[in-house]
């Protein structure tokens, strides 16, 4: 996380307006800040003056590089109930730099084993505001 970081997009890319959820283009060539750089996604500061999202996986338009993940290796030891609590702790509110399992926004994780081999994970959580937008962005990024 840096605490302002200017930037120019290289191309156009497609972002998410916090905190309503709406997806937009910035395109080629507009000036950012970069507010906050956590859980694989930017928070920047548009030209228009608000803040959106920008997904890890674009993170070259914006002169980043995309986070890595974990290694097969790394994961290997932990009980799949950890693994899925470490996944949640990457997701952070767009707007402030502090994950949604610290916010208190988990209220649960439930694993059931699953008959053909895995687990189905069960996770219930709630947003910083009623009606936030941003609420299917957090779905996406917790699977």
């Amino acid at each position: 996380m840096w605490a302002q970081k200017e930037t120019t997009t290289t191309r156009d890319v497609v972002a998410s307006e916090i905190p309503a959820g709406t997806k937009f283009t910035i395109p080629a060539g507009a000036r950012l800040r970069i507010t906050q750089s956590l859980g694989g996604s930017y928070t920047v500061m548009v030209p228009m003056g608000y803040l959106a999202r920008i997904d890890g996986r674009d993170a070259d338009a914006i002169g980043e590089e995309p986070g890595r993940k974990p290694t097969a290796r790394a994961t290997v030891e932990k009980p799949v109930e950890d693994l899925c609590w470490d996944q949640l702790r990457t997701c952070y509110d767009p707007e402030i730099p502090v994950n949604i399992v610290d916010l208190g926004l988990v209220y649960s994780l439930q694993l059931t084993p699953l008959p053909e081999g895995g687990n189905k994970v069960e996770v219930t959580f709630t947003l910083t505001a009623p009606g936030c937008g941003m609420g299917d962005v957090l779905r996406e990024d917790i699977c």
